[in-house]
C-alpha cells in the first residue's frame, strides 16, 4: 500500500485540453450523482466477474467532463487508486475508461483483485468552475483544486495537479501547496518567490460523491426484489 506521501500523487492524463477555453465549465453545477459513482461499480465488478458484456446501460447524462475516479479500500480509506483526466469525456465513456484505468494501471499500486471487492469505496470527481489566477496565491483552500503549468531546468513544460481537498487535507497553507506540486510535478531546484511568480496557475472546483460497495450492493438487491 501508498504510504501518506504516495496518496497526495493523484495522476493525470497526459493529454490536457485547458476547459477554461469554454464557458461551458465555468459555470456547471449539481451535476453529479449517485449513479455515476454506482456505474464505476458496475464496471469493476462487471470487469473483474469477466461479464463486460452484461453491463447496465448508465442511468445518468452524457454530457462531456474532466473528470477522476478514485478508490479506497477498507474502514480507513486508504487510497487503492486514482487516476483521472483534464480533457473533457462523455460521462459514459469517460467513467467506464477510468474506472478500470484507476483500478488497474496506477502505477504505484498491484491491480484491484475481484476479493476486495467487498471492502472498496469509489470516489467520482468531474471538474468544473475553470479559471485562470490572477497570481499563484489566487485559490481558497478546500474549495479549489489547482493546476500548475511552469517550465523545469531544461526549458520543458511540465504541469500537476491537486483535487480541491488535498491543500485542507494536509493542512497546508498556499507556499507548501504550491511547493509540493513543484515537486510533484518533477522541479528539483530551489524554489524561490520570484519563481512561484512565474507559473501560470489555473483554479477549478470539483463536485465529489463517494460510495461504499456495500451501499452499491443494496442498490442491487432492492432494484431486483
Amino acid at each position: 500500500m501508498a504510504s501518506k506521501k504516495d496518496e497526495l500523487g493523484k495522476n493525470e492524463s497526459n493529454q490536457y485540453v485547458n476547459p477554461q477555453l469554454d464557458n461551458h465549465y465555468l459555470t456547471k453545477k449539481d451535476v453529479i450523482c449517485d449513479d455515476m459513482v454506482f456505474y464505476c461499480f458496475d464496471v469493476l465488478h462487471s470487469h473483474l466477474h469477466k461479464q463486460i458484456s452484461n453491463l447496465p446501460k448508465p442511468a445518468f447524462h452524457n454530457n462531456p467532463f474532466p473528470l477522476f475516479v478514485t478508490w479506497y479500500i477498507g474502514r480507513e480509506k486508504r487510497l487503492r487508486g486514482c487516476i483521472g483526466t483534464f480533457s473533457p469525456l462523455h460521462l459514459h465513456d469517460g467513467l467506464k475508461e477510468y474506472a478500470l484505468t484507476s483500478a488497474f494501471q496506477d502505477t504505484r499500486f498491484d491491480p484491484i483483485g475481484k476479493e476486495e471487492l467487498p471492502r472498496l469505496n469509489c470516489s467520482v470527481s468531474l471538474l468544473t468552475n475553470f479559471e485562470p489566477a490572477k497570481s499563484w496565491k489566487d485559490w481558497e483552500i478546500g474549495k479549489h483544486g489547482i493546476r500548475i503549468e511552469f517550465s523545469n531546468e531544461r526549458g520543458h513544460k511540465r504541469s500537476a495537479t491537486y483535487l480541491p481537498e488535498i491543500a485542507s487535507e494536509q493542512e497546508w497553507d498556499h507556499t507548501m501547496t504550491i511547493d509540493s506540486l513543484l515537486r510533484k510535478g518533477g522541479y528539483k531546484s530551489a524554489i524561490t518567490n520570484d519563481f512561484r511568480n512565474s507559473l501560470s496557475v489555473t483554479r477549478y472546483q470539483s463536485e465529489k460523491l463517494t460510495r461504499s460497495f456495500i451501499v452499491y450492493l443494496n442498490l442491487l438487491y432492492h432494484n431486483n426484489f
